[in-house]
């Protein structure tokens, strides 16, 4: 009888429980989200435990990165980017004896995993395959086989190792390679170049744009980012995008832009006001889908001696048609600007292209041509010769500024610091040239040539061993 009249107490009681959760889902709103009957609890391993919080104490500034980014929200953690196989050629050794510590109670053998310092695009592309695919047919990728190809610098050893190692190999990257401790020398480490050599096989750093370690896409989309490495006599596109209405634009209105949006949603006229450097070459917009490859969307190879179309640079010829990826461009362009607009803009950069090309370089470069077969300049040097380096800088300097200012909208860059600069050089040029064929003997030299002495192999690990 007791036992009865539990069981009808505790279905009363069940009773009542469900007709008052009836009534009470009643009353919510229908749309309403239910509560989740299923769930995943994260976790992480004990080795992840220790690399967090030994960085915590050690390096808290990298600590404070991850744990802002993107990444420990989805609990990536350290050993996901930098966990290495035992046998890899990049495990740093140095870092064993991390586990050999006895002031930190992370820094004990139990812990104990193999790590690679470097974080290579092969290392993203576990997460990010789409990206790293498209990056590494980018010119940003292979600038290492660009420049050994058609920079007079290396090729001619006119500088040295430190000389390289500060200056060009800081945003074209480096070979890496292990001393024999395991460690990476100073001379290519510490590095995040676009083209470094990784010693997994792959080429370049994402933390070029998305510094580390909070790997940021906001960090990327400011024009900024670009403007650590594109800045300068030779290629100044910040200072240029600076000049420019769309920078204008920027600097009035971007603390209000979404810098956040998700990859592939960043979209003009509600995220942003005025384009920036990713806006334009990487981001989606319109049909235009996002890329990585920052080779896409142009239609001249403008930072060539010789303008020509990017297929037919040959130090790396695009394996796109120019115009389907002008196309592309001007479908990003016409998501701001009217279709006559652009038209016109793109007819005024086409002028341009061949001013150069017939006005200033072909010139040139027959009179050049014509002293190297004359045997009054010696195709050795390259740059020991007064002249050389007129013409070297008539194309790597002005004869960029003019190109790139004119397709990014910036009419000093395009005349002032360009096609201005050009006359004066080109006249400096034809003078010095003429002088040397009517003394039919060759000119002064700069000998000994300061800070030469660089080795003029090239990296056998981009192009095989001799």
């Amino acid at each position: 009888m007791r036992a009865l009249l539990i069981v009808i107490a505790v279905a009363a009681m069940l009773a009542a429980t469900a007709a008052g959760a009836f009534a009470q889902d009643q009353a919510k709103p229908q749309n309403m989200a239910k509560d989740r009957e299923f769930r995943i609890e994260r976790g992480m391993s004990k080795e992840a435990v220790a690399c967090i919080q030994c960085h915590k104490a050690e390096s808290p500034g990298i600590f404070a990165d991850w744990a802002m980014s993107r990444h420990a929200a989805a609990n990536i953690t350290c050993i996901d980017c930098h966990r290495a196989d035992p046998n890899d050629p990049d495990v740093i050794k140095s870092h064993f004896k991390q586990y050999e510590r006895a002031d930190t109670k992370w820094g004990i053998p139990e812990y104990k995993i193999p790590v690679a310092g470097a974080v290579t695009p092969k290392d993203c592309s576990r997460c990010h395959p789409d990206e790293a695919k498209q990056y590494s047919v980018s010119k940003h990728a292979n600038t290492m086989e660009i420049i050994w190809k058609i920079d007079v610098w290396l090729n001619g050893g006119l500088n040295n190792e430190i000389e390289r190692a500060s200056g060009c190999y800081h945003c074209h990257g480096t070979v890496l390679a292990l001393d024999a401790e395991g460690n990476y020398a100073p001379n290519v480490w510490p590095n995040v170049g676009v083209g470094r050599v990784n010693l997994d096989g792959s080429l370049g750093s994402c933390s070029s744009c998305h510094t580390r370690h909070r790997f940021s896409v906001m960090d990327a989309r400011k024009p900024e980012a670009c403007g650590s490495c594109h800045l300068g006599p030779d290629h100044p596109q910040i200072e240029i995008y600076t000049e420019s209405k769309h920078g204008d634009i920027y600097d009035a209105f971007g603390q209000d832009y979404n810098w956040t949006a998700a990859p592939g949603t960043w979209t003009p006229g509600v995220d942003y006001r005025g384009p920036t450097c990713a806006s334009c070459h990487m981001s989606g917009s319109g049909s235009v889908m996002t890329t990585h490859d920052v080779t896409e969307r142009l239609s001249w190879e403008s930072q060539a001696p010789l303008t020509v179309r990017p297929q037919d640079f040959a130090a790396f010829p695009a394996k796109t048609d120019w115009k389907t990826e002008r196309a592309k461009m001007q479908d990003i362009c016409i998501q701001c600007h009217s279709k006559t607009w652009v038209d016109a803009h793109y007819a005024k950069i086409d002028g341009v292209m061949q001013n150069y090309n017939e006005v200033y370089f072909k010139p040139a470069k027959a009179l050049m041509d014509q002293l190297y077969d004359k045997g009054i300049l010696d195709k050795k040097g390259l740059m020991d010769e007064p002249i050389e380096w007129e013409y070297y800088e008539l194309w790597h300097h002005e004869g960029r500024r003019a190109r790139m200012g004119t397709q990014m909208m910036a009419p000093d860059y395009a005349w002032w610091h360009g096609f201005y600069e050009c006359k004066h050089r080109y006249n400096e040029i034809m003078d010095m040239g003429r002088e040397l064929i009517e003394a039919g003997k060759p000119g002064h030299k700069w000998l000994p040539f300061p800070g030469a002495g660089g080795s003029t192999e090239k990296p056998p690990q981009v192009f095989g061993k001799k």
